[in-house]
């Protein structure tokens, strides 16, 4: 007789190429940790709008180690919530002794300051449609922290929309 447990089927332990492994919550968050404290890189699908326009849902996020580099000003990090304990990707937006103020570009309050021990890693690459996404990385991004800080992004969002609509416009 079949106990109950041997027909359901088991988790796979690995995907084969081409394929993504649903994890979420706590599973995302240690295998995240296992992989990035062995030194290597992780990507995974992102969730959520607070980040947008420049880490939207959905896109693939590759995570890399810190390395013993410290984090800085504009970089995308991904963190444990000192409160929630929850997986976090946000922007450095301030720092004060050895925590960082982190705040998502989208999103209207901070996470408050976050602890150096709590970052996990930094955005190393932001892919969308499998086209990589570089807007939000480079030189901008300390502009983007400081409009960030001053709760000024989001304002400007609409108008950086409309500019390239018009730009695309111009060049067709």
């Amino acid at each position: 007789m079949k106990s109950r447990c041997d027909t359901q089927a088991k988790p796979a332990l690995f995907v084969k190429r081409g394929e993504e492994l649903a994890l979420s919550g706590h599973l995302l968050k240690e295998l995240l940790r296992t992989v990035l404290d062995k030194g290597a890189s992780f990507r995974f699908r992102a969730k959520g709008f607070s980040m947008s326009p420049f880490i939207k849902d959905g896109d693939v996020v590759t995570v890399a180690p810190m390395l013993g580099t410290v984090p800085g000003l504009g970089d995308v990090v991904v963190f444990i919530h000192p409160r929630t304990g929850k997986l976090v990707i946000h922007r450095i937006v301030g720092k004060r002794a050895d925590s960082y103020l982190i705040k998502g570009d989208n999103f209207p309050e901070g996470d408050d300051f976050v602890p150096r021990a709590n970052i996990l890693g930094h955005v190393a690459k932001v892919e969308r449609d499998r086209k990589e996404i570089f807007l939000g990385r480079g030189l901008e991004r300390f502009l983007i922290a400081f409009l960030t800080r001053r709760r000024l992004l989001p304002l400007l969002v609409p108008v950086w929309r409309l500019a390239r609509l018009l730009i695309r416009r111009s060049v067709l």
